[in-house]
């Protein structure tokens, strides 16, 4: 089975060049434990139209998922203070609710189309849970900003999603004419 793993460039995120083409991902949306948090990112360029902003949630530093309809998401990357101070909180409860609701999207760039395109999407917001590894709740936030990028400030964080009982579609693309329906999630019974 394949899977998409991607390293994916911070700096680059923050600061978009048009004369660099390293990998992309960011959050649109994200909202755990019935907690939303704010899209407050607000100068990150669209990279498939650099001329447009994107307002993310989060920049992504890492992404894998193993694509089984069962494998969780693991997402990485860096978010502002209000929403590292969002998910510290939840922490500090007791989180019993540890639904969650996203939605991401990860660009590469095609050299011979000269063009970004995303290799990694959906088409709805994606339902699922916060997993567990070793009983333990794979929903992480620094308490220390980031040093890569210091304006504005962020904080690392880390979360891998399970699915939902119910069948979503993601969509994966090797170029921008080159894509893939899988499944993620399946339905009860």
């Amino acid at each position: 089975m394949i899977q998409f793993i991607r390293a994916l460039d911070v700096y680059h995120a923050f600061n978009f060049k048009k004369d660099k083409q390293t990998p992309i991902g960011v959050v649109l949306s994200l909202k755990v434990g019935g907690k939303e948090l704010k899209a407050d990112l607000e100068s990150i360029k669209n990279p498939e139209q650099p001329t447009k902003d994107l307002k993310v949630v989060a920049v992504l530093s890492k992404f894998n998922w193993a694509t089984g309809i069962t494998d969780p998401m693991q997402l990485v990357g860096q978010l502002s203070l209000r929403n590292r101070q969002t998910l510290a909180m939840l922490l500090l409860g007791d989180l019993t609710n540890t639904e969650v609701v996203f939605s991401y999207a990860i660009y590469q760039y095609d050299a011979e189309e000269k063009t970004y395109f995303k290799s990694c999407f959906h088409k709805d917001k994606l339902a699922g849970m916060v997993a567990k590894e070793h009983d333990m709740l794979t929903l992480r936030v620094a308490d220390d900003a980031s040093e890569l990028v210091s304006s504005p400030p962020n904080f690392a964080f880390q979360l891998s999603v399970k699915p939902q009982p119910k069948q979503q579609q993601v969509t994966i693309a090797s170029a921008p004419q080159m894509k893939v329906e899988m499944k993620w999630g399946s339905k009860n019974g």
